[in-house]
């Protein structure tokens, strides 16, 4: 599964080998409602052609228009819709949302410096970790350095010299058997732009098996597939919220050992302390493993229904991979 981004980076590869400038913009900002979040890209060359979105449609047009027009012919500059720009370049478009929106947009000649970095986002993007890309905007120096794996897409205030944002494949979410709350949890996941994977051995219970459309399944035992190699990334979240301990305590067992953003496991608090007695025991699992697990999962909503308690995880989940504590919640 490529992301939108992946496709971006990809076109502007192709059409920067051709010999073509492009324009890469990103969402850095954004206040109120708006469609696309913050690190959401966009390629566009002069000739009005594009791939992404930044808006859904009303910010794209003026930006294509301006491109058209001969604008942007700096190396990189930020631009505001939405609001006067107090600063920054501002463009008078009010979006329909009533939102504001900060883009930075960057002028990539065809030059083999720019492809380079463009092949090493892409390589980012289908790889197994993530990357923070740093932008001077006075002059467009752009360079990656390491960068820990949950956090802000976005890192930067008006005024500031350097953009800083987050590149990393496509958020993955490995479901460890199927329950009415991990079919919940998929339609979440799926509507957030997840990758979602469902693995159950259990032909009984996975024979007529009603998934959202692009949820991949494989008729496995959780715990094989999390272990099996290039299945969890540091973008990865594994949730088991079968009740059945067999499923449930073996994919914890093995998922402490992946690099995960997030693990978790549905249970009660006097479960949670039997799991954990278990997991000590007989899965010979440390304090710093157990620790790592969410248990019990979820944010403490007072969820009381499969899509409920769906939601209250997919939440946490968000949480944990924006650097959000439960204190800033």
């Amino acid at each position: 599964m490529l992301s939108l981004d992946y496709q971006v980076v990809e076109q502007a590869i192709e059409w920067q080998t051709t010999g073509k400038t492009v324009w890469l913009c990103t969402v850095l900002s954004t206040f109120g409602s708006s469609p696309r979040e913050p690190g959401s890209l966009m390629v566009a060359t002069a000739q009005g052609e594009h791939v992404g979105s930044l808006s859904g449609g009303c910010v794209e047009d003026d930006f294509l228009a301006r491109l058209a027009a001969g604008e942007y012919d700096q190396p990189a500059v930020v631009v505001r819709y939405g609001a006067q720009g107090d600063g920054l370049e501002s463009a008078q478009v009010r979006l329909p949302c009533g939102g504001i929106l900060d883009v930075l947009v960057e002028r990539m000649i065809a030059h083999s410096e720019n492809v380079a970095h463009l092949k090493q986002l892409r390589a980012t993007l289908s790889g197994e970790r993530e990357l923070a890309r740093h932008i001077r905007l006075t002059d467009g120096k752009r360079w990656l350095e390491d960068i820990e794996p949950t956090g802000a897409r976005v890192v930067w205030q008006e005024g500031e010299e350097i953009a800083k944002v987050r590149i990393g494949p496509i958020a993955k979410l490995i479901l460890a058997g199927y329950s009415t709350v991990a079919e919940a949890c998929a339609h979440f996941a799926t509507s957030l732009g997840y990758q979602v994977v469902l693995c159950d051995p259990r032909e009984e219970v996975t024979q007529s098996l009603a998934l959202p459309a692009g949820v991949e399944f494989i008729a496995q035992l959780p715990s094989r597939y999390i272990a099996s190699p290039g299945a969890c990334t540091p973008s990865t979240a594994v949730v088991a919220v079968t009740h059945d301990p067999r499923i449930d305590d073996l994919a914890m067992m093995e998922a402490v050992k992946t690099s995960a953003f997030y693990i978790g496991v549905m249970g009660s608090q006097r479960t949670t302390q039997h799991r954990a007695e278990r997991l000590r025991r007989t899965g010979g699992l440390n304090d710093a493993e157990i620790q790592r697990i969410h248990m019990p999962i979820g944010l403490d909503l007072g969820s009381k229904t499969p899509a409920e308690i769906a939601l209250s995880i997919m939440a946490d989940i968000v949480r944990v991979r924006r650097g959000r504590t439960h204190a800033e919640l």
